[in-house]
C-alpha cells in the first residue's frame, strides 16, 4: 500500500516536470530557429516600417500574460479560420492540449531569442563575412560557418534564456492550454494549484525543482559570457 502511494506521489510530482521540459524543449527549438533567422535578416537591414515590425515582435515581452493568452484563444479558437483548419486536420481543437502550451511558450520566449540573435549578428564584422563571399562561399555557407560561430555567445545566451522563459511560462499557458493533470499541467500551473489547495509541501518541491533548473541554465549563461 505504501509502495503504491509513493509511486502515485512520484508520478504526480514528476508529471508536470517532464511536461514542462518537453514543452520548453520543443518550443525552444522553434524559437531558436525562428529567432536566429529573423534576427539575422533584421540585424542590419533598414526599411520603412522596421520599427513597427520589431515592436510587434517584442510586444509579448511587455504584454500581460493574460492578454497573450486571450489573443491566442482568439487566433486559434474554434471561431477562427486557423482554429477551424487545425480542428479539421487533426480532428480536435488545439486549445487545452499540450501543443497549446508549446505555442504559448513560443510566443512569450521568442522576443528574448530574437533580441539576443539580433545583437549578436550586429556585432559580427562585415568584412569577415564579405571575405568569405569573395572566396566563393554562398549566403547560407557564410551564415553557418562565419556569422553563427562569431555570434555564438549571444545565440547561446538567447537560447538558454528562451528555454528558461518557456519553462516558467504561466499566465498564457493557463488560459490557452488549461491545467489538466498529466495533459497540460506544467510546473508553474501545478505550483499555483498546489498552493491554492493548501498543499504547500508539494508546491515547495516544484518550486525547488524549477529553481534548480533555472539556476543551472543561468549559470551556464554567466560562465559562457566570461
Amino acid at each position: 500500500m505504501d509502495l503504491q502511494l509513493n509511486s502515485a506521489f512520484m508520478q504526480a510530482f514528476l508529471s508536470p516536470i517532464w511536461l514542462s521540459l518537453k514543452v520548453a524543449a520543443i518550443s525552444g527549438v522553434i524559437v531558436i530557429v525562428m529567432g536566429t533567422l529573423i534576427g539575422k535578416v533584421l540585424a542590419r537591414r533598414k526599411f520603412k516600417g522596421k520599427a513597427v515590425l520589431e515592436t510587434l515582435l517584442m510586444l509579448p515581452m511587455v504584454l500581460p500574460p493574460t492578454v497573450v493568452g486571450f489573443l491566442l484563444i482568439v487566433v486559434f479558437g474554434k471561431n477562427s479560420i486557423i482554429g477551424q483548419a487545425i480542428e479539421w486536420v487533426f480532428n480536435q481543437p488545439i486549445i487545452f492540449t499540450w501543443w497549446a502550451a508549446v505555442i504559448a511558450a513560443v510566443v512569450v520566449a521568442f522576443p528574448l531569442m530574437y533580441q539576443a540573435a539580433k545583437s549578436g549578428f550586429e556585432e559580427v564584422d562585415r568584412d569577415i563575412e564579405e571575405a568569405a563571399r569573395i572566396d566563393g562561399a554562398g549566403e547560407w555557407k557564410t551564415f553557418l560557418t562565419i556569422s553563427v560561430p562569431l555570434a555564438s555567445k549571444m545565440l547561446l545566451a538567447g537560447s538558454i534564456l528562451s528555454f528558461a522563459r518557456a519553462l516558467g511560462e504561466f499566465g498564457a499557458t493557463l488560459m490557452f492550454a488549461g491545467n489538466i493533470p498529466g495533459v497540460t499541467q506544467t510546473i508553474p500551473t501545478a505550483i499555483y494549484i498546489a498552493l491554492d489547495s493548501g498543499n504547500k509541501a508539494m508546491a515547495w518541491m516544484w518550486v525547488i525543482a524549477i529553481m534548480i533548473l533555472s539556476f543551472c541554465m543561468m549559470l551556464v549563461v554567466r560562465v559562457k559570457q566570461e
